[in-house]
């Protein structure tokens, strides 16, 4: 055991003194044998394409890449937004009187249309209580003709007093009558004007009375409507309504209705897009089950969220089959005026040494121009992207291999069409 390791400790020496103090021999010897040619062949077949590693012309240092000769085009341009549906209208019907409900109750999920029955309440003296107020309504009715002609006999007393003091002054004047006479006269006429201020008052309150009596019949009339309670409009029942026996008071809720026809659609626009969205505009919308539907802007606020600084926007979508519900996460696509875009790969898109999102691009110098871009949209044929000339060259191979003011020879492909 001893002497194996003594050689092994030998050769070690050995190796350790050829790589240490005869390395620029040993390596030479290594370059001349066949094992290091057959290396030398495996490595240049490994080397990447000349297409993902752009070559350099040696005599004049130029950088060969591969361009896309693009040019603008028109594209419809969209607000994209992540919101919610919310019903159309929804309300809580509550009684607006007191009294036990002796109607069956409906279940929740039940159809209803406007004026259906939801809660029906007792009675109980209103029946009684509308009978009396039609009853002194015809009294107070009654005292009318009497007042009438309690008025016509003063007016007619009246009259008769003007007669007979128009009589004693002439008498009085011509010395045929006392002035006893005409005092009399007058105070006759007096009495007859009091008589008929009397009346008119007698018949200011028969109609007065009247009208009283016509409120009260009035108040016990819509005391009695308001022991149905119906659906204002056609919709959903969110609940069940009122169970049979329950007791209401004023303000108590009989059910919940939901409208779903049609639908709205809830979204929020920043700052930055909200001049893009105008009312009427076509919205696409695509609901996280898959489903798809069309409508129209219906509402954009004026006034921002105080924390989000966003706008509130809605949208009006037909729902006839109510299979959009209301509270489901949605995506819409709202249809603005169109830009000009190019449509390149995705890979063409770099970064300047500030960060920004851009191509490089070949000038009509033939060198490198970083170019910043802003992305539209996002497809399976590329990314559309905007604020770029209307034609120009995009480096799609080569483009992290050079900066700006490099010279470069480009091959070019044209866009697709």
């Amino acid at each position: 055991m001893k002497i194996v390791s003594l050689i092994t400790a030998i050769l070690v020496s050995a190796a350790l003194y050829f790589l240490v103090f005869e390395r620029d021999r040993l390596m030479q010897f290594a370059q001349d044998t066949p094992l290091a040619q057959e290396a030398t062949d495996v490595a240049a077949m490994a080397e990447p394409d000349a297409a993902e590693i752009p070559a350099t012309d040696s005599d004049s240092g130029v950088v060969r890449v591969v361009a896309l000769a693009s040019e603008a085009r028109v594209i419809e341009s969209a607000v994209i937004l992540r919101g919610r549906t919310e019903a159309a209208r929804q309300v809580t019907v509550a009684s607006e009187t007191s009294g036990q409900v002796v109607s069956e109750p409906m279940r929740k999920g039940a159809f209803v249309n406007t004026g259906d029955a939801l809660c029906q309440l007792d009675p109980g003296t209103r029946e009684a209580n509308l009978a009396e107020a039609r009853a002194r309504l015809t009294e107070a009715q009654g005292r009318v003709p009497e007042a009438e002609a309690a008025l016509a006999e003063a007016n007619a007393r009246v009259r008769e007093a003007e007669i007979n003091v128009n009589a004693a002054r002439q008498l009085s004047e011509g010395g045929f009558a006392s002035e006893t006479r005409l005092v009399s006269a007058e105070a006759t006429s007096e009495a007859a004007q009091a008589g008929i201020q009397r009346a008119n008052s007698s018949l200011a309150s028969a109609q007065a009375g009247i009208e009283a009596a016509a409120a009260a019949v009035a108040s016990a009339e819509r005391e009695i409507e308001r022991l149905l309670i119906t659906a204002p409009f056609a919709g959903l029942l969110e609940t069940d309504t009122a169970e049979l026996g329950t007791l209401m008071q004023p303000g108590s809720p009989c059910a919940t209705i939901i409208q779903l026809d049609p639908i709205k659609l809830v979204g929020f626009v920043p700052e930055a897009n909200v001049d893009k969205v105008e009312l009427g505009a076509m919205a696409q919308a695509r609901l996280t089950t898959g489903a798809e539907a069309t409508g129209r802007v219906t509402f954009l606020s004026r006034s921002a969220d105080d924390v989000t600084r966003t706008f509130r926007v809605e949208i009006e979508v037909e729902n006839g089959d109510r299979a959009i519900r209301d509270g489901q996460t949605v995506e819409v696509a709202i249809s603005a005026d169109g830009r000009t875009a190019h449509l390149i790969p995705q890979s063409a898109l770099t970064l300047d040494g500030e960060g920004r999102l851009g191509v490089r691009t070949v000038s009509s110098e033939n060198t490198v121009v970083f170019m910043p871009v802003t992305m539209l949209r996002d497809t399976a044929e590329g990314v559309w992207v905007t604020d770029l000339p209307d034609t120009v060259n995009i480096i799609t191979v080569g483009q992290e291999f050079v900066v700006d003011g490099v010279a470069v020879s480009a091959t070019y492909n044209e866009a697709e069409g």
